[in-house]
């Protein structure tokens, strides 16, 4: 059976088994004293519009309601300016999800016949879809996120509606198939050519109308974005934003440096969210803090749909500025970013207000996208009750009934905004435009007409990278640019001259930037580019670029990226450097995080000649700094607490460089080799255990842990990764974890019935929840268990099948996820 209709049927078998978002312990009281909460009726498009709140000069428009749209969750513009609608109309038809399950999506195409700007036709496109998530247009067709199958459909005969269906992929989502929240979404085309998700860890693109997909990191939960540069920007519901300020496949290039800098950055800190109505129907609205004294919504608890505005009918402010939406607190902000020193930050645009925000509680606004007339759409599902059925506690469920929020569904609104001081752009019309006009509109103010042209140039020039018609001359040229971002992609588009005969031309220019370069944007990019090449010259530019910029962290993890098992040999090329001598900003963390690299590589001989580096080649400070990388790999004595085991190299001998560093007398030197110590082992080191061998896996075990591999990067591997180091701000690294070492019995039981939050994984506390496996059977969750205890080192027992059918027998009345009080009683 493949693996997408394995789990389609995993999806339909659980919408049987509801599962409420109610934990342990928890006092659910209501907050709002019922005369404080407003009514929720139903209002008309016209009556809506007038329910918001906008900046001076701005107006809200309807562009389509219901029922010419239904619980639409994304649109996209065609290359002539119509929308396509993603119609999830199966989303939660009732308190119990009932109905969840059939087959009533669709992906509808809406256009505007009479030019007045309201949409008046509609269009199925494709129908019969379980919870569609989100469309891209590619060529001739459209891709189709309907987890777990990501669809190319084609309309082949000109009626406007698919009758082709092509499954490009069955392992489309982050988690479980049935978790409408926490899965795959997003497909954008970006700048790279390649189309991106959110919450998926795969990027596609059609190259000569074959599909290709590469793996690529983790982003987000509900949409994704990119600025002028193709920087990627999405969220997740309680952080409005989050992006990467390089490519990801740049900085995971080093397995032995495991969380570089420049992924996953949080540009602003401050959640704080300002509705102008009181929010009583908020999840967890009874937990204190989360409203404040008046009622409204405190902080973000559903950021989604975030955009980075490059349309032209704002005001030029506005242009970069980041939009993102809370359907429950029924507003859109804006964020104003501010680049320097290489970095995004980012802070509301109000004081105490938001961009947009709305007095009826219905509002739901769940994606953003900017229109080919420049103006930022508003997508609203328009509906009472927002929240997935999987996760609504017994108070938000006491606030929908009361109120009367279940009912209606299949409504729903685009809108857009209109500044008053710039008329609106010209419809468009470019699946009929020649190249060249295709060439003219690359310098369009409006970022879509740029996308789009780009998009339609590639597809019919069918090139994998780009049109492939750079050539060496235009790109030298190139290098006398006065902007700092057009050197960066210089140096970028370089990386295919410098693996060919034309590498004697570009490199010297890069080696000379590397001194000369002052632009931490065109110095990180050199960062980058240079470690792509295993080349002696490229190596001494980047130890010139991190002199010159490695207090900047950006650049220093960028450097140490592309040293890939080549971090001992860097090291001590930096200590012989006179400039090196002096301690500057970050250059003790730029050893530290070395030393670090060599010491996870696990190489006995490796780890042996930096002790030695350290005790002959380094000075003062530079040995205290190597030593530190090492002593912080010491996992922390926490009281009361497991302690995860420490995993010893286990020397042949006692290392010769260790001898040497223990002869140097001095105390600072004396307290970090104590540190050091329970890292390392060899025979006869006084309280030093023997390495004791691990009983290997059985040939039944072996094929459970393959197994248990496959399911676990479909099940797990979105959240955790495959790398077991989980992502900050979405869940804790399994890697060393305590309770993947822990009790088989409760390993189990947080397979079976999930785990919330908080917990403390590695010292480290996590107000995260997760959801179970329970929809696997003995062996699966048998499977993945085994996997994630013999993977990434681990050398914990296997789990046998027989001890999950003890387990799920013991606690087959259980309902609610287990707290981790309750976990820790079980030895």
């Amino acid at each position: 059976m493949r693996l997408g209709s394995f789990l389609l049927i995993i999806f339909f078998a659980s919408l049987a088994q509801a599962q409420r978002g109610d934990r342990g312990g928890e006092v659910q009281k209501p907050v709002v004293p019922p005369e404080k909460i407003p009514p929720a009726p139903v209002l008309s498009p016209q009556q809506a519009v007038k329910s918001f709140k906008l900046p001076p000069g701005f107006r809200l428009e309807l562009v389509a309601s219901e029922p010419l749209v239904q619980d639409p969750v994304q649109i996209v513009f065609d290359p002539d300016g119509r929308i396509w609608v993603v119609e999830m109309r199966g989303f939660m038809p009732n308190l119990a999800g009932t109905g969840e399950d059939q087959p009533v999506g669709d992906v509808v195409i809406l256009e505007d016949t009479d030019g007045d700007g309201r949409m008046d036709k509609r269009t199925v496109f494709q129908d019969g879809l379980v919870l569609p998530r989100a469309v891209a247009l590619v060529r001739d067709g459209a891709l189709i996120a309907e987890m777990p199958h990501l669809w190319f459909c084609r309309d082949t005969n000109g009626d406007g509606k698919a009758d082709e269906k092509i499954e490009i992929a069955n392992d489309y989502l982050a988690s479980s198939v049935r978790d409408v929240e926490h899965n795959a979404n997003g497909l954008l085309w970006a700048l790279d050519n390649w189309i991106y998700s959110a919450n998926y860890r795969t990027r596609f693109r059609n190259t000569d109308g074959h599909w290709q997909r590469q793996p690529t990191a983790l982003r987000g939960q509900w949409g994704i974005t990119q600025d002028d540069f193709g920087r990627l920007f999405y969220n997740t519901n309680p952080e409005q934003l989050r992006c990467d300020l390089a490519p990801d496949y740049y900085l995971s290039r080093n397995p032995n440096y495991r969380s570089p800098a420049g992924l996953n950055v949080q540009p602003v800190k401050d959640q704080s969210t300002w509705p102008i109505r009181v929010n009583p129907g908020v999840n967890r609205g009874y937990r204190g803090g989360q409203l404040r004294d008046d009622f409204t919504l405190a902080y973000f608890t559903a950021a989604c749909g975030p955009l980075i505005y490059r349309g032209d009918q704002f005001p030029g402010e506005f242009y970069g500025n980041a939009f993102l939406c809370e359907p429950g607190g029924n507003f859109v902000r804006r964020d104003v970013l501010t680049e320097q020193s290489g970095t995004i930050t980012a802070r509301n645009a109000y004081d105490k207000a938001e961009f947009l925000a709305s007095t009826d509680e219905r509002f739901r606004p769940v994606n953003l996208n900017t229109g080919p007339d420049g103006a930022l759409y508003v997508v609203d599902m328009y509906r009472g009750v927002i929240q997935h059925r999987f996760y609504v506690t017994s108070y938000l469920r006491q606030q929908i009934e009361s109120r009367g929020l279940e009912q209606p569904v299949h409504l729903g609104r685009i809108y857009r905004v209109v500044h008053s001081g710039t008329p609106l752009g010209k419809p468009a019309r470019l699946s009929k435009a020649s190249s060249a006009e295709l060439v003219n509109f690359l310098s369009h103010p409006n970022g879509w007409w740029r996308d789009t042209a780009q998009r339609l140039l590639i597809e019919r020039a069918d090139q994998s990278e780009g049109l492939g018609k750079l050539d060496q001359p235009t790109l030298l040229e190139a290098f006398a640019s006065t902007h700092s971002k057009v050197r960066a992609a210089v140096i970028r588009l370089c990386e295919p001259f410098l693996k060919a005969a034309d590498k004697a031309e570009f490199l010297p220019r890069l080696i000379a930037l590397a001194t000369n370069e002052v632009s931490p944007d065109a110095q990180l990019q050199l960062a980058l580019t240079l470690g792509e090449l295993a080349d002696p010259q490229a190596e001494t530019a980047l130890v010139t670029l991190l002199r010159n910029a490695g207090a900047n962290i950006y650049i220093r993890d960028g450097v140490i990226s592309g040293l890939y098992r080549r971090e001992l040999e860097f090291l001590e090329k930096l200590l012989v450097q006179p400039d090196w001598n002096e301690k500057r900003t970050g250059s003790g963390t730029a050893l530290s995080a070395l030393a670090q690299c060599v010491f996870r590589e696990g190489k006995p001989e490796r780890i042996d000649e930096l002790f030695a580096v350290a005790a002959t080649k380094a000075g003062p400070w530079q040995r205290l700094a190597i030593l530190d990388g090492l002593a912080t790999t010491t996992p922390p004595a926490r009281q009361g607490r497991f302690v995860p085991p420490v995993r010893a190299v286990h020397f042949p001998r006692e290392p010769a460089g260790w001898v040497a560093l223990g002869k140097l007398d001095n105390q600072d030197i004396a307290s970090r080799l104590q540190k050091i110590l329970p890292l390392i082992a060899w025979p006869g080191r006084p309280g030093s255990a023997e390495e004791k061998p691990v009983a290997p896996l059985t040939k039944a075990q072996q094929e459970r842990f393959e197994v248990g591999k496959t399911l676990y990067l479909v099940s797990c591997g979105s959240c955790h990764q495959p790398t077991g180091l989980g992502q900050e701000g979405l869940a804790p690294p399994l890697l060393d974890s305590e309770w993947v070492a822990g009790p088989e019995d409760r390993l189990v039981r947080i397979a079976l019935q999930g785990l919330r939050g908080p917990l403390t994984v590695k010292g480290k506390p996590y107000q995260l929840d997760m959801p179970s496996l329970a929809v696997f059977d003995d062996d699966q969750i048998a499977a993945v268990l085994t996997y994630v205890r013999r993977e990434w080192g681990h050398t914990f027992p296997p789990i046998e099948p027989e001890a999950v059918k003890r387990v799920r027998a013991a606690t087959a009345n259980r309902e609610d996820a287990w707290s981790e009080a309750e976990l820790l009683k079980i030895r």
